[in-house]
């Protein structure tokens, strides 16, 4: 069976894309900053809105809308990967994998990503709270705030967070979301 994807333009989805065999790879900032100007590069020649990201040293959980004309994530995801790749493999010392060579692959992504669509304002704000979270749910620290590859400190900004949200590790998330 083959797996087909929701594509509607002008619609809001939820992404977590992780890397080949989950190698840490964004475990500085320099390899955070060649994914932003990746994400920056793509958003120019194919615009849609970032709403919410996170990255973690494995993988990462991001929310788009894009335009309304148009419903091609995966065109973006392919060029985000690719011009990454490029950047990284330049910088990398990492060795490539035989069964990726001959395809002119370097081993940093898995093959598919996981999305899911945003149903409404609800769906929305969970998948918000759980991008937010994860790097407290993953250990990474104790709250949100003091993960630094994050959309949270903006979201806190324009008040929609206090500063120690998540601090507690209290947040409940209902079952599913992040993981549909």
């Amino acid at each position: 069976m083959q797996y087909r994807r929701s594509k509607t333009p002008g619609t809001t989805y939820f992404f977590t894309v992780v890397t080949h065999q989950r190698q840490v790879i964004f475990s500085n900032p320099e390899t955070v900053e060649l994914l932003r100007q990746s994400f920056r590069k793509v958003k120019q020649a194919h615009p849609f809105i970032l709403e919410a990201m996170v990255v973690l040293p494995e993988h990462l959980h991001c929310i788009w809308t894009l335009p309304e004309n148009d419903a091609d994530f995966s065109l973006r995801w392919r060029l985000i990967k690719s011009h990454f790749s490029r950047g990284w493999g330049d910088r990398s010392t990492q060795q490539q994998t035989p069964s990726r060579l001959h395809k002119g692959e370097q081993p940093v992504w898995q093959r598919r990503f996981w999305e899911h669509r945003i149903r409404d304002e609800q769906d929305f704000a969970n998948h918000v709270d759980y991008i937010h979270f994860n790097p407290v749910k993953h250990g990474l620290v104790r709250a949100p705030r003091d993960w630094p590859y994050s959309s949270f400190g903006r979201y806190m900004r324009d008040g929609c967070y206090p500063a120690d949200w998540g601090a507690a590790g209290d947040v409940k998330l209902p079952d599913g979301v992040g993981n549909e």
